[in-house]
């Protein structure tokens, strides 16, 4: 088998099994979709697990060190805007890119100082 070949494939498997894997639970789950369990878990899961997300993701920050800095003010950041808006995207994308900037912001300040 040339390469070509073996890699097309192995992408139209992988393809086929990314689409399976999205497919299957909403063809297995059609006739159950109005089951209260399903509708609780839809209106719960969500919120659960972005504090799940935003406590892992302060989880090795020590709270009164400079490291928590960019955290704290993002996470600020992102729950003002969406409390303002409403708007996930805009929330994502504003906390997201402020953090990077930060996280710059300070590598920079730390090599200047000679910490880094």
């Amino acid at each position: 088998m040339t390469e070509f070949w073996y890699l097309t494939s192995v992408i139209a498997v992988l393809a086929g099994a990314t689409f399976a894997t999205r497919a299957l639970p909403f063809l297995l789950l059609s006739r159950v979709a109005d089951h209260p369990l399903l509708e609780h878990l839809g209106r719960f899961l969500p919120p659960i697990v972005m504090v799940l997300l935003v406590v892992y993701s302060f989880k090795n920050d020590a709270a009164l060190s400079i490291d928590f800095v960019p955290e704290l003010g993002c996470l600020a950041l992102v729950a003002a805007l969406h409390l303002l808006f409403r708007q996930a995207l805009l929330s994502i994308i504003a906390g997201t890119g402020t953090y990077m900037v930060l996280v710059q912001m300070q590598m920079q300040m730390q090599m200047q100082m000679g910490l880094g």
